[in-house]
């Protein structure tokens, strides 16, 4: 990684982590929304960066859209900002479909075969049947697919897998939250870091995956 390339993620690291400071303080304005996007969204001009081809790019996009769902979410809603993480889930399960691992072991197979079983049960224990509860476990599922393909491709496991899989157990502590099954100060404590955390590790497995490749 060269020294602008590493200027660019840690800038990305910086901007994250100290959001942080603006969860546990109840910030809150235009310039707070910016500095919520800011962290993944340095990711995903990162990722554009070393984007030599279509997974580049690819990673790229899954990142930019997860920075706009940052944004949205605060800045226009949780159904606006969900449909803009939701298409990112949708090009990230393309980007690990089309680099599926050729081989997998017995325990990898059950892991990603079970994550959506699994998380639509956690997530309609903790909200069904409370209204839009289906809204929920739909979001759920499309995010458990996103982790599945995540740990079931030939990125690394211990960053793009767990990344992903940080990222889906952050969705499922925000509806424990609105289910009052967290309490909020645990929630916030725990959500925004497991989020951005998944995110640096999705990020940092498939673009170093790639770099390697190349």
């Amino acid at each position: 990684m060269g020294a602008h390339m590493r200027l660019f993620w840690w800038a990305a690291i910086l901007a994250g982590v100290s959001y942080m400071a603006a969860v546990l303080g109840q910030m809150h304005g235009p310039l707070i929304i910016v500095w919520k996007g800011l962290g993944v969204g340095l990711l995903a001009l990162w990722a554009a960066m070393e984007a030599k081809g279509q997974d580049g790019w690819l990673m790229a996009l899954v990142l930019a859209l997860g920075a706009l769902g940052d944004v949205l979410l605060d800045a226009k809603g949780l159904e606006v900002g969900a449909l803009a993480f939701a298409a990112g889930h949708f090009v990230a399960i393309y980007l690990y479909a089309r680099n599926a691992r050729p081989q997998r072991s017995l325990s990898q197979n059950l892991l990603a075969w079970a994550l959506v079983p699994a998380a639509l049960i956690i997530c309609m224990a903790m909200l069904y049947p409370a209204a839009g509860w289906w809204h929920a476990a739909l979001y759920t599922a499309i995010v458990a697919a996103m982790a599945a393909f995540a740990w079931a491709s030939r990125f690394p496991r211990y960053r793009t897998g767990l990344g992903a899989i940080a990222f889906l157990v952050s969705d499922l502590l925000i509806f424990a939250r609105a289910g009052g099954h967290v309490a909020p100060a645990l929630a916030a404590a725990l959500i925004w870091p497991l989020y951005f955390g998944g995110q640096a590790m999705i990020a940092h497995g498939v673009v170093t995956s790639l770099r390697t490749a190349r």
